[in-house]
C-alpha cells in the first residue's frame, strides 16, 4: 500500500484512506458553492425515493429516475446546467486524490448529499463513471456520519467508520467497487451547521 503524502492519513482497504479533518479549510468554500443548489429526493428505479436529498456541481450532475440511473451536462428539473464547481473545491479534490496516491486527478463531477436524521443511504457501488481509473473523493460536513465500508460483493463484512466535520475518505485502485453506504444518520447537531450532514463526491465521469 502506498505511503500517502498526509501525516494523518489512515489506511482502510488497499488503495483506499480516511484523511481526517483534511477539508477543514475548505469548508467555507465547499458550503458557499451549495448555497444556491436545488435539492431534490429522487426516485430509484424500483419505485422507491431517496432518504437523502441531492444536488450536483461541475459539468456533469448524477441523476436518477424510474429509468435508471445517470449522468448529465444539466438539470433535469430545470433544463440548465449545473453550478460550477470553484476553483477551492477542485483544489481539495486534487489535494485529497494525490494525498491518497492518485496523482493527475481532474473531477468533473460533484453529487452532494444532504442527509437530516434518519436519513440513509444503502450499501451499493459506484459504477456510472466512464473512467474508473480514478478514484472516489468524499468529503464530509455537519453532523458525524457511520459510514459503512463493505467488500467487493454485498455479503462482504460491513465495517463501521465515524466520519466527523472535515473528513475526506478517498478509494480506488482494488478498492474501487467496494460497497459502501451511510447509516441512519443519528446524533447531536453540529455547530455550526445544525441538524444535518452534507457529503461532496468528486468523481471523473466523462
Amino acid at each position: 500500500m502506498q505511503a500517502p503524502l498526509f501525516a494523518d492519513a489512515t489506511p482502510i482497504a488497499d488503495g483506499a484512506w480516511l484523511l481526517p479533518g483534511l477539508a477543514l479549510g475548505a469548508a467555507p468554500a465547499l458550503l458557499d458553492a451549495v448555497a444556491p443548489a436545488v435539492w431534490r429526493h429522487y426516485q430509484v428505479p424500483g419505485g422507491g425515493r431517496m432518504s437523502v436529498a441531492m444536488a450536483a456541481l461541475g459539468p456533469l450532475g448524477w441523476v436518477a429516475d424510474a429509468g435508471g440511473y445517470r449522468y448529465s451536462a444539466v438539470d433535469p428539473l430545470t433544463g440548465q446546467p449545473w453550478p460550477a464547481l470553484p476553483a477551492a473545491v477542485l483544489a481539495l479534490a486534487r489535494e485529497a486524490a494525490a494525498a491518497a496516491g492518485y496523482p493527475g486527478f481532474e473531477p468533473d463531477a460533484c453529487l452532494v448529499n444532504r442527509y437530516a436524521p434518519g436519513a440513509r443511504m444503502g450499501l451499493h457501488q459506484d459504477r456510472d463513471e466512464r473512467d474508473r481509473r480514478w478514484p472516489i473523493v468524499s468529503v464530509s460536513l455537519g453532523m458525524t456520519a457511520t459510514f459503512l465500508w463493505g467488500g467487493l460483493t454485498r455479503r462482504a463484512p460491513v465495517r463501521r467508520l465515524a466520519l466527523h466535520h472535515g473528513d475526506v475518505v478517498v478509494w480506488g485502485g482494488a478498492s474501487r467497487y467496494t460497497y459502501h453506504g451511510v447509516a441512519p444518520l443519528a446524533g447531536p447537531a453540529h455547530p455550526l451547521l445544525g441538524a444535518q450532514r452534507l457529503n461532496f463526491t468528486l468523481r471523473r465521469a466523462g
